[in-house]
């Protein structure tokens, strides 16, 4: 089979594993598979991955003169790894639709977060098209986080013969608790799926006057259930049934409604879900002893979406989406048709919208006060890796665009609830967010990030009040980090500091200092604009930089100096510390060699990663930027590997193994690793894979940055993985989120609302055209005959300078474009 063309319809074996996320920020998910299916239903605050309910939509048809019907899942084929290997596959996967007559053919297109599956039978003389969505509009979190989802059956009649038939949906009640207990109801358009101890429910509604409502399955053992409700699909009946007030409740619901389709004609089915579970056991991080004036025990609080905190009830939610369904799912259409109106290349566009669906995923919680709270992203059956990690989410430039309100409650969290006194932050938040125990080490590129990430704000939002708010604060951490990291005043982060890889660095290293450096000087520009002196942050900024620039470059790429003899930090052995083990044998090897787990003389993919979020945050070059450029390469010719047959990785392998390639975290081109380096260093992140493409992007090396990108994209063409969930520890992995970055890497597009200008500084030669959103709308950026130009599509852009960097010519006959700092 041909290699499947980037940000095109998946067919044949690329339909495999897609699964398409469904619902709101932070409000449950459902994925639309790519042959039509539902699966991976997450409703209750928790991922749940294998959750697959019997739930489908059928169609049943009577052709002119024809002596019987003809009757079909409206999906395409199982694909057969479904059949052995899965859970419950040993016991034959009863109770599934698997067994169910389909349709012959499937081909799945995305357009986020519109997923359209196109559906082929011969037997079926319809033209057939599902689409599913959920609304999302950037700048509006609120209408983005809805708890539900829309499947829109469309039906088209290209015979020259009226045609009859019969669309159903059906589903099993996966909302009770168990099999005595969970009602089937009754709503306008459909029924509802209920679990009265939860106060939980879902819904299934469309707009057709003469649909027909069965909450009244038939009740009995064994597959009873699914057989006739297939028989009444089979015969084209349309069976009407109330709420059964006596005995066992009804094993599930159905909507029947009538189709007549003259030639020519086409109609569209709108079928509504929304669900409603605001009772979720999540609650996560340590507590103090909690007693009411009884002295019994509280119950401590747990999590609650925020559509918790804005609807009653199912009914309020089912109202709400009847009511404003056109206008969101206009909204909705508006932003796609903006988003994709672009000439950017389809393997980066294909990469961004992506990723996205992370938004849409049981990573992403948000509060009844709308703060946002994230895992890393999700287990099989829950979070994975709490509290909007920021070492993590550092990565993820997405929110601070789209919703940037959002991002901005993450601020707030870091600096506000997790940072105590000393400047100490907890980079891990409690849920329900609350102040937390200050007992293990703060993250250096995390805290640090943080610093960044205030500036990014500021000039994202333009509200230098907000700034003022903050200032405080981020003194107070950045002064926490000098203290702690580089007590000496080198510079550079010395002392051991926690990191992204879930370790200590023992010594000065390119990648933290290069946060501390990011910070410094964005905050050297802060205290400027609010009339602050900070002659200190001045001082230790000039002194990293040649320190940098010199110590921790081996004339190719930046590494680390690994010390941990003549620091204020005790013994290594003692140290606090996760999963570390201090055996006998690492004792041993720390004589010989130093802590484990560090990378040396490695060249490190995150090498310069703080000059990254500072680039993107539009913070000016401190850095020789020609040294950046030449640790960028020495990247991509040492890390990007086209096949990894050869590579061992006794550490995570599924992200990329076997033939397939990968950019590796780390290599050791000199031939001295560590015995034990740091613990994810052979292994394949495409958060990384996308920061180091993004940051070649913008220093002009884009041939450089598209090739990663196609790397890691081919990993994830639905053939072996998802393509909509890039997984690094656990699946719809924050991280991954850099993958926003490659918009502003190729384009050179920010927007500062500070100084209202917009800067245009593309990398790509000629004319073309991109998305941009800001904090006040969104719309396209790009170029026209040789002019920039701005079309805003939602809100407004208040641009009092337009700053236009074109690619020159030379660097348009390699196609690339060179930073003007070079």
């Amino acid at each position: 089979m041909a290699k499947r063309p980037y940000n095109t319809p998946y067919t044949g074996e690329y339909l495999n594993h897609v699964a398409f996320p469904l619902g709101g920020i932070g409000a449950g998910m459902i994925c639309l598979e790519g042959t039509g299916a539902l699966s991976h239903v997450s409703l209750r605050g928790q991922a749940d991955v294998f959750n697959a309910p019997l739930m489908f939509a059928a169609l049943s048809l009577k052709s002119p003169g024809a002596s019987s019907r003809v009757a079909r899942v409206l999906e395409g084929p199982v694909p057969m790894w479904k059949v052995f290997g899965t859970p419950g596959a040993g016991n034959g996967l009863g109770g599934t639709s698997y067994g169910l007559p389909r349709f012959a053919e499937a081909m799945f297109a995305a357009r986020f977060p519109f997923g359209m599956v196109t559906l082929r039978d011969p037997q079926i003389p319809l033209e057939v098209t599902l689409t599913g969505w959920s609304p999302f509009t950037p700048g509006d979190a609120d209408r983005s986080s809805l708890p539900v989802a829309a499947l829109e059956y469309r039906f088209v009649n290209p015979t020259a013969e009226p045609l009859e038939a019969v669309f159903s949906f059906h589903a099993h009640n996966f909302m009770a608790s168990n099999v005595h207990s969970g009602a089937v109801l009754t709503t306008s358009g459909g029924f509802i799926l209920t679990c009265p101890e939860e106060h939980a429910a879902f819904s299934a509604t469309v707009d057709d006057a003469d649909v027909a409502i069965n909450c009244a399955w038939f009740r009995g053992g064994w597959f009873d259930a699914l057989t006739v409700v297939w028989k009444t699909i089979a015969e084209g009946l349309l069976p009407s049934a109330a709420p059964l007030t006596a005995g066992a409740p009804s094993p599930g619901g159905s909507l029947y409604v009538p189709l007549h389709l003259e030639p020519g004609e086409a109609r569209t089915i709108r079928l509504r879900l929304a669900w409603y579970a605001p009772q979720t056991d999540l609650r996560v991080g340590k507590d103090p002893v909690c007693e009411d004036s009884s002295g019994c025990a509280c119950r401590p609080a747990t999590h609650v979406p925020w559509y918790g905190g804005v609807f009653s009830d199912i009914d309020a939610v089912n109202a709400y989406w009847r009511a404003h369904y056109d206008d969101l799912r206009a909204c909705t259409a508006a932003f796609t048709d903006c988003f994709y109106d672009t000439t950017l290349p389809p393997e980066v566009v294909e990469a961004v919208a992506a990723n996205l669906t992370i938004l849409k995923s049981p990573t992403v919680q948000r509060q009844t006060d709308g703060r946002l709270w994230c895992w890393e992203g999700c287990h099989d059956k829950g979070g994975c890796c709490h509290g909007s990690c920021t070492h993590v989410w550092n990565y993820a430039q997405a929110i601070p665009h789209l919703f940037p309100d959002l991002e901005r409650s993450l601020r707030y969290t870091e600096f506000f609830v997790n940072q105590d006194e000393r400047g100490h932050q907890n980079f891990r938040a409690n849920l329900p967010i609350r102040p937390p125990a200050h007992d293990f080490h703060a993250a250096a590129d995390g805290q640090l990030g943080g610093v960044l990430k205030v500036y990014r704000e500021w000039r994202i939002s333009g509200d230098s009040a907000w700034l003022r708010e903050f200032w405080p604060k981020v003194k107070q951490s950045l002064d926490y980090c000098v203290e702690t990291w580089d007590p000496d005043h080198t510079g550079m982060v010395v002392e051991p500091h926690h990191n992204t890889y879930d370790i200590e660095f023992y010594g000065a290293d390119g990648m933290c200092t290069s946060f501390y450096l990011g910070a410094l000087k964005a905050a050297t520009l802060m205290a400027a604009a609010l009339g602050e002196e900070v002659p200190l942050y001045a001082e230790l900024l000039e002194k990293g930089i040649a320190a940098m620039e010199s110590a921790l470059w081996n004339g190719e790429y930046f590494i680390q100096k690994v010390q941990w003899q003549g620091l204020r930090a005790g013994d290594p052995t003692q140290a606090m510390a996760w999963n570390v083990n201090y055996s006998p044998e690492a004792i041993a090897l720390l004589h010989q060699e130093g802590p484990k787990y560090q990378y040396g003389n490695g060249c490190l993919a995150d090498g310069v990663l703080g000059a990254w979020l500072a680039a993107l945050a539009g913070v000016p070059d401190f850095l020789d930027a020609a040294k950046v450029r030449r640790h960028l390469l020495a990247v991509y010719r040492h890390n990007l590997k086209h096949d990894l047959s050869g590579h061992a990785n006794p550490q995570r392998p599924a992200y990329a193994l076997g033939k397939e390639g990968g950019l590796l975290l780390c290599t050791w081109p000199c031939g001295d690793a560590p015995t034990l380096p740091f613990v994810y260093s052979n292994e394949v992140w495409t958060g990384i894979e996308y920061q180091v493409a993004s940051h070649l992007m913008l220093l002009g090396e884009v041939e450089a940055g598209l090739e990663i990108v196609r790397t890691a994209r081919d990993r994830y063409d639905g053939r072996v993985r998802n393509p909509f969930d890039e997984y690094e520890c656990g699946h719809w992995y924050a991280r991954a989120l850099a993958s926003y970055g490659l918009l502003q890497g190729l384009t050179g597009i920010r927007y500062d609302a500070v100084e209202k200008t917009l800067y245009i500084h593309p990398r790509i030669p000629g004319d073309f055209r991109a998305f941009l959103s800001t904090a006040t709308g969104y719309g396209t950026v790009g170029v026209r005959d040789g002019e920039p130009f701005v079309e805003i599509k939602r809100g407004t852009l208040p641009v009092e300078t337009m700053v236009y960097v074109p690619c020159n010519a030379t660097a348009a006959r390699s196609r690339m474009c060179h930073s003007r700092a070079e």
